[in-house]
């Protein structure tokens, strides 16, 4: 299981080191792609795997389910950490998620995700968030 915050910086080259503990649940391969709220997800294979199955699912026929299925897929490439502990962002997925210097690394359960600090920070600024009602909200999927 992925949790935690750390903050890192990304090199010109687009270079990253990820946390030790992240390195070590996310094994030798693992998956980048563009996440929601305009940050970048990363899954072990395992957690990537069980996550395509269910895209497979969608049907073909919902054009929203083809947009869903593209916007993960499209962006998608396999990582591998370097000896320095870092990985190698595509320029593609720098733009979509807006790193350039300071990064945020956040675990998730099962997946890490990755955020410029600038939109880290206005996420979790947002004034409209109110953690009490969303909790409520959360009633409805059965938590």
């Amino acid at each position: 299981m992925f949790m935690g915050e750390y903050q890192h910086t990304i090199d010109t080259k687009g270079r990253l080191i990820v946390p030790a503990k992240f390195r070590e649940e996310l094994g030798d391969v693992f998956v980048i792609t563009k996440g929601l709220d305009n940050c970048l997800f990363v899954y072990p294979y395992t957690e990537w795997k069980i996550f395509e199955d269910k895209l497979k699912t969608l049907p073909l026929t919902s054009g929203n389910a083809r947009k869903f299925v593209r916007f993960f897929f499209a962006g998608a490439v396999e990582c591998s950490v370097d000896k320095q502990g870092r990985i190698l962002i595509p320029n593609n997925l720098r733009v979509y998620s807006g790193l350039e210097k300071d990064v945020i690394l956040i675990g998730v359960s099962n997946r890490v995700e990755i955020w410029s600090k600038e939109n880290w920070e206005a996420y979790n600024n947002d004034e409209d968030f109110d953690a009490s009602v969303l909790a409520e909200n959360m009633q409805d999927l059965g938590i």
